[in-house]
């Protein structure tokens, strides 16, 4: 049975309602124009050389028959490659920095000589700008000038110098390998931060009890750490799919490393076509909010399935 809310309580959301409700309204004008009038060109013809007048085409851009063959967004090759060359680099990416940021956290969250030092040298991949961070990768990984292959090479581990960033088989791990480097400390101070506000007493009981450090993870840490941890993987994961600058900077145009914010801009810019690069804007747009939605259903899932347990 609903009980009704104490009047205390009430009054208590009531307020918070009201401080938030500027906040809430200028985030969604500021968010919805943009997002409104992305929409609105994805269904015109609209070119960048004129955006006086386009045409009203309805849904062309993402798919149309002609009476002789299907066109499109949703037809082309090269946007789907772009698709699942995002979601490789979402899933690789995000499941790294997780494990490595994570790993991170656990280090610094315990006590030893130099932790205050150490926790500043670990955030400042996260301080370097990505276009920066690409930049210096790209020259690190470079086939001829780059420190990468001449460690490797006086190691032994490779006989000629490799093209990582425009060799096909390493381009997107070389991405990968930056992305990684530059976004784990965001991991690592979340999970940091969580972890600080874990009960002592858990983990003294579980000392007293014998348990060992691995099922006090999985039983304790993992649990309790879980909702920080699932803020910071859907961050993480929207950043991932918007990625542009690491793939830009480092293979440029590259069919084979394409995302979906390169493939924009290549139709915004390069061909000038406001009507095709706005519909891929928008499904860019629907897949962030999918996976945002996965992320959320799963959480509450598991939720369920713990509380009756």
């Amino acid at each position: 049975m609903k009980t009704a809310m104490p009047p205390q309580n009430y009054a208590r959301v009531k307020t918070a309602w009201l401080f938030i409700a500027p906040m809430l309204i200028v985030l969604a004008a500021v968010a919805a124009w943009p997002l409104l009038n992305t929409a609105y060109y994805s269904l015109t013809n609209a070119r960048l050389s004129d955006l006086s007048d386009p045409s009203f085409i309805g849904l062309r851009n993402y798919l149309n028959y002609n009476g002789y063959r299907w066109s499109g967004l949703l037809t082309s090759p090269i946007w789907w490659k772009a698709v699942l060359n995002t979601l490789w680099f979402m899933a690789v990416s995000v499941s790294l920095e997780v494990v490595i940021g994570f790993g991170v956290a656990l280090v610094l969250h315990h006590q030893f000589p130099g932790r205050g030092l150490a926790r500043v040298i670990s955030l400042i991949p996260w301080a370097i700008p990505a276009v920066v961070s690409a930049q210096i990768w790209s020259w690190m990984l470079h086939e001829q000038f780059g420190i990468i292959n001449d460690f490797l090479m006086v190691i032994g581990a490779i006989e000629t110098p490799i093209a990582w960033a425009a060799k096909p088989s390493t381009a997107m791990w070389a991405i990968v390998f930056a992305d990684v480097w530059g976004t784990f400390p965001f991991i690592a101070l979340l999970m940091l931060a969580a972890l600080q506000t874990l009960p002592a007493d858990l983990y003294e009981a579980a000392k007293i009890d014998g348990i060992s450090p691995i099922k006090v993870f999985f039983k304790i840490t993992l649990p309790l750490t879980m909702p920080a941890l699932v803020v910071a993987v859907i961050f993480r994961s929207l950043d991932a799919l918007r990625i542009f600058d690491l793939v830009y900077v480092m293979s440029g145009r590259n069919p084979q490393t394409m995302t979906i914010s390169v493939f924009i801009r290549q139709r915004l810019v390069d061909f000038q076509d406001i009507g095709t690069g706005s519909a891929a804007s928008m499904l860019l747009f629907i897949i962030g909010a999918l996976v945002v939605i996965i992320a959320l259903l799963t959480r509450t899932l598991r939720l369920s399935e713990v509380n009756e347990s």
